[in-house]
């Protein structure tokens, strides 16, 4: 739970940041691009469903650890947002921004064969080696991240009594 809060309040910063330079991101694209930071963590309800469980569904051969790469963000986001009411070009933009915080800082953390998963995929099944920067396990990970998005909630909020 502490990686996937770590991966919302790292969109939360970042869209807040973004936020300061244009006006059109708005708290409601800023929770947007959280909501697009969970995407690649859809891939969990693999442990729920089996992936044959999901083929009869669907009625096509599917694998859940293909949400977690760019191509399944890419199709989620675009299935996002088509069920909003407007702005569906936006909404897709934001909500991929936020799949790709997540992809990103994922792509850097310790692997235990070196080498960070194929979430490039359907560009390429390369598994590039990873810096190993963090654990994701680690707790010290979702302090510096809610120390940091803290201090952005704190200096969003003096920037906008100043105006």
């Amino acid at each position: 739970m502490a990686e996937l809060l770590s991966h919302v309040l790292a969109a939360y910063a970042l869209g807040t940041v973004v936020s300061w330079r244009l006006e059109w991101v708005t708290k409601r694209w800023v929770a947007v691009a959280m909501i697009g930071a969970l995407l690649p963590d859809l891939n969990r309800i693999g442990l729920f469903v089996t992936d044959a469980t999901l083929e009869s569904v669907l009625g096509v051969p599917f694998s859940v650890d293909a949400i977690h790469t760019l191509g399944g963000v890419v199709l989620l986001s675009a299935i996002g947002a088509m069920v909003v009411a407007d702005q569906h070009r936006r909404v897709f933009g934001v909500l991929l921004a936020g799949a790709l915080s997540h992809l990103l800082v994922d792509a850097v953390k310790a692997y235990a064969d070196g080498a960070a998963g194929a979430w490039l995929y359907p560009v390429t099944w390369a598994r590039h080696p990873t810096p190993n920067l963090y654990v994701s396990s680690d707790p010290a990970v979702l302090a510096v991240v809610g120390v940091t998005a803290l201090l952005v909630w704190w200096t969003d909020r003096t920037r906008g009594e100043e105006r």
